[in-house]
This record gives C-alpha cells, structure tokens and sequence, in this order.
C-alpha cells in the first residue's frame, strides 16, 4: 500500500532512570508486582490477581521493547565502527539498521500510548447520519471495516447491541474489542466518517455522500468507582429485534437505560437473560459518563492551556471516495491513499499509527 505524509520524528532518551523507556523504574515496578503475586492469598480475590497480571505483563513487554531495541542500536554501532576499520560489514549493517528501524516504529507507536486506559479493551459504537438506507449501508460497511481490522490484530469481538436497518445496513451497532492496546489504537477512530460513491440504491446511479458516526470509549476496570444515582435512571424493556427464525428471543429480555440528567442512552438485547443484558447496558452507560467527563476535562484544560485543538465528537475526520476517483483521506494528519479496498477491509494502522504519532507522547495521561 503506497501512502503520502510526512514521516515523524524521533527523539532517543538515556538507558537509565528518566529516559523514554525509564527502565530502571519499570524494573522496579516489576519487582514490586512480582513480591505481590508471591504473596499467600493473591488468588483469594481472581478478578484483582488478573488486573495485576495484566499490568505486569505490559511492563515485561515495555522492558523487552526497550531493551532489544537498545540492543539493537549497540548492534549497529559496532558495525559501524568495524566498517570504519576496513572490514567489510555492508550486508551486515544494512540488516541492523533495517532491524533497528523496525524496533524504532513500533516503540514509536508505543510511547503515544501513555493513557490510562490505552492498554486495555475498547466499547465501539456505530451510528448511521442522516439519509436512511444510503447511511445505514454506510455504517454497515464501517462495521464490517472495523470486523476485519480486529481479525487482523487478533483481537476478540463481542457484540452487545446490533440493530438491522429496515432495508440493509444497520442502525446501530456496539461491540466490546478485548485485545492489548484495543482503546489507546481504536481512539484515533472517533468521530464522523464521510463516504462518497455512487448509490446502489438510486436507480438513477446518482453520486451520494453519506455519514456515519464512530464513537469509542474505554472498558472500565472493575476497581473504578462511577456513582450513578437509580432516581436519574429510566428503564426500558423491550424485544430484541432479529432477522427472524428460530434465534428470535420472544421475551422482553432486552434493556434500554437512559441516564436523564445528560441524555446518555446505553442498550443491550445481546443476551437472552434480561439480568445480563442489565449488567451490560449498565457497563456501557458509566463507560460514557465516564468518557463524558474525561472529555469535559481535557477542553478544559486545552482552554487553560491556549491549545487549538478539536477534542470533541461530531467533527469529520476521515472520507472515502468511491467515485469519481478512489482515495481515503485523514483530514487530521493529511495521510491519504488509493487503496480503499485495503482500507475498507480493515488496513488501518497506517491511519491509526500517523493520528497517535500527531498527538504527541502520552497525550491524555491526566484524563478524568
């Protein structure tokens, strides 16, 4: 895939305590978390045994990175000076420095995840903009975009909410991503998708341009508290809608939650017991408030701060033209490329790696 933008670039940092990888410190950290998992009773409590499981093995992994990665500069740098000894290393340098140029990208990509929430699991919802079924078919392929884009990096994918348009597509969708990192990459996806193409449902084949809507919020961990009091809750049993058959659930075990104070509605009709369903929607109604606020705080502090960025939902940041040409565009980053069949089906890290890497290190480290 031939892309166009301009190549970031990277800054090193020293190989002990204060450095980009900060070594010493996540040594320490490890040692820490290792103590505590030595400790009688750690399995006493499984859910907070796993949480810590978890940290530790993004630190093992942030150790490795960082240390073969400055193994593979020392590599290099002995090359060169053999190089300059008259030995003959051409082959040999050209493979280290290859090797190092891959090492650099991914800890690149990396250092941009220092979010609280960025290693962890991701909630996505779809919604189609307005345009009946040329924008449902929309969020449907973008559903499809994004199904593919999590087979490909070996993520899992449960579906908490989908719900058919009344000819194709769909009017909205909510799946819950489970993979390292699944949050801090599926961040650079909120927003407002554009697609532009000739309508296969216009028998004048007529050029449509449709919207859809992505939004992504991060899978809480249970030990985050989010208070939410029942008097500013209504809720809505309903039937599970189904393309018919024998999966039809013929009871009322699907929930909608409205939190009333801010509007925020969360649904699910995935299961077929009414009590998890509750359970689910309820999840996915603190994960919003909970984004709801980090987002209140980041304008607020990008108003103290004079910054001139838009942090908001609702702004466009991606088109995909099927006709008269064929081109995505990121109007954020400025990254474009002719390959939308590859995009479409799921060749998004290029997309994702350029917004993380325009961003800045770690940006979104004080949220909420």
């Amino acid at each position: 895939m031939i892309f166009f933008a301009a190549s970031p670039t990277w800054s090193s940092g020293s190989r002990g305590s204060g450095g980009i990888f900060d070594l010493d410190r996540k040594r320490r950290d490890l040692a820490g978390l290792d103590e505590t998992m030595g400790r009688p009773g750690f399995w006493d409590d499984p859910q907070a045994a796993q949480q810590i499981l978890q940290r530790r093995s993004v630190l093992k992994e942030g150790i490795d990175s960082g240390e073969a990665l400055l193994s593979a500069c020392d590599d290099a740098k002995a090359l060169v000076e053999l190089g300059k000894e008259g030995e003959p290393v051409h082959d040999d340098l050209v493979k280290a420095v290859d090797d190092l140029a891959a090492k650099l990208d991914a800890t690149e990509v990396e250092m941009m995840l220092g979010g609280p929430h960025d290693h962890g699991n991701a909630i996505l919802t779809i919604h189609p903009g307005a345009g009946g079924t040329e924008a449902q078919d929309w969020a449907e392929m973008l559903y499809r975009m994004y199904l593919r884009w999590v087979e490909r990096r070996g993520y899992t994918l449960e579906i908490i909410d989908h719900q058919d348009g009344e000819e194709a597509g769909l009017k909205s969708a909510t799946v819950l991503i489970r993979g390292k990192d699944a949050y801090g990459y599926l961040k650079a996806e909120n927003g407002v998708h554009r697609l532009v193409r000739i309508s296969p449902f216009d028998a004048n084949a007529r050029r449509h341009t449709s919207f859809a809507s992505v939004y992504v919020y991060p899978d809480l961990d249970e030990d985050i508290e989010i208070e939410v009091d029942d008097k500013d809750l209504r809720v809505d049993t309903f039937r599970s809608s189904g393309k018919g058959g024998q999966h039809v659930n013929v009871t009322d075990s699907a929930i909608r939650i409205t939190h009333i104070p801010t509007g925020i509605v969360a649904q699910c009709q995935n299961e077929r017991s009414q009590h998890r369903n509750r359970e689910t929607a309820m999840k996915l109604l603190k994960a919003r408030l909970y984004d709801m606020e980090r987002r209140k705080k980041d304008q607020e502090r990008a108003i103290e701060e004079g910054a001139k960025k838009d942090i908001e939902f609702g702004s466009q940041i991606r088109s995909y033209v099927l006709h008269p040409y064929k081109l995505v565009k990121d109007v954020r980053t400025g990254l474009q490329t002719s390959q939308v069949e590859d995009v479409l089906d799921g060749g998004l890290d290029a997309f994702i790696k350029t917004y993380l890497l325009s961003r800045g290190p770690g940006e979104g480290r004080g949220a909420a």
